[in-house]
């Protein structure tokens, strides 16, 4: 399924979009596997910010067990509170590609519009704002950055 989003490559314009007040939405999926069109989303956490900070958040992802979402709302019935959420806002994730892939898989789905929000891929500007790095995963860009 090709993307509709258009993906923000333009780094240095990044800074810009901060400063000018534009909305984020950092987003990231738990799925039951890694093909959109037979796996499902089971969790979706974001984190909506701007220039002055986080403004909501949608979700707590963590140590999901079966027992966890077995009497959980399916992923159709919160996906329009979920776009909602996300309005026009620039969409900002880590391999984001693979997110957005499940997103518009479970918008078709359930019948609903594509998503068409601009996309910040932190992989792509990872490699690109610090080439000397080996590794560009989650859990080693966090303890490079002490977070």
């Amino acid at each position: 399924m090709p993307l509709v989003n258009k993906i923000l490559k333009d780094y240095r314009q990044m800074f810009h979009l901060v400063k000018s007040g534009e909305t984020f939405v950092a987003f990231d999926t738990e799925t039951t596997g890694l093909d959109c069109h037979e796996c499902r989303i089971i969790e979706i956490g974001a984190v909506k910010f701007d220039c002055n900070g986080c403004i909501a958040t949608f979700i707590k992802i963590n140590h999901i067990t079966d027992e966890m979402v077995k009497n959980q709302p399916l992923i159709k019935d919160i996906l329009p509170s979920f776009c909602d959420f996300i309005k026009d806002s620039i969409i900002i994730g880590h391999n984001v590609h693979f997110d957005m892939r499940f997103l518009q898989a479970e918008l078709e789905r359930a019948g609903f519009e594509e998503n068409k929000n601009n996309v910040i891929d932190t992989l792509g500007f990872a490699r690109w704002a610090l080439p000397e790095l080996e590794k560009f995963n989650q859990p080693f860009l966090a303890d490079y950055f002490n977070i």
